[in-house]
């Protein structure tokens, strides 16, 4: 007589199986959780400046520039060029929020008396429009600026990293 007791070799795999994927779907969890992590403190620190909200919080008179305009960051640098002998020479650049407005909201500027109807006349008669650093109630820093799209956004035309863009 025989008896039917089914052997270890038969259950084991299934026991294996099962305790492999545990430990994947486990491990798999906690890398998430881990990426998660690490890329929410990468975003909170203000020397990394990687989404346009936290460049909208940081514009001059922000509700204001969001409705009227586009938050902007604004590059100041200056170029000194000699010509004997001929070099170029470039200053550090200064990175600080800004604010380009549209040119249907300039009414805004001249309610205020920060940009006379001949400034206003020259920049509409470039098809330029203004842009602003620092608040308005205490003394802008305001120019008429050129859209330039010469250059086209290098960011969102790259199909594949590694791709020379011309």
């Amino acid at each position: 007589m025989q008896r039917n007791t089914p052997t270890p070799h038969k259950n084991q795999p299934f026991r294996l199986n099962t305790m492999i994927v545990a430990i994947v779907c486990a491990a798999l969890l906690v890398g998430v959780l881990i990426g998660v992590s690490l890329t929410s403190v990468a975003n909170s620190n203000p020397e990394n400046i990687a989404s346009s909200v936290y460049i909208d919080s940081a514009a001059p008179d922000a509700n204001l520039c969001v409705q009227y305009g586009a938050s902007a960051i604004v590059t100041d640098t200056r170029v000194f060029l000699t010509l004997n002998p001929f070099k170029v020479y470039i200053t550090q650049p200064r990175m600080q929020p800004g604010c380009v407005l549209r040119t249907s909201d300039w009414a805004i500027l001249q309610q205020r008396n920060l940009i006379t109807s001949q400034q206003t006349g020259d920049c509409k008669n470039r098809l330029n429009t203004f842009a602003y650093t620092g608040k308005l109630e205490n003394s802008p820093q305001i120019s008429c600026v050129y859209e330039n799209d010469a250059a086209g956004n290098l960011f969102a035309s790259q199909g594949q990293i590694g791709t020379k863009v011309q």
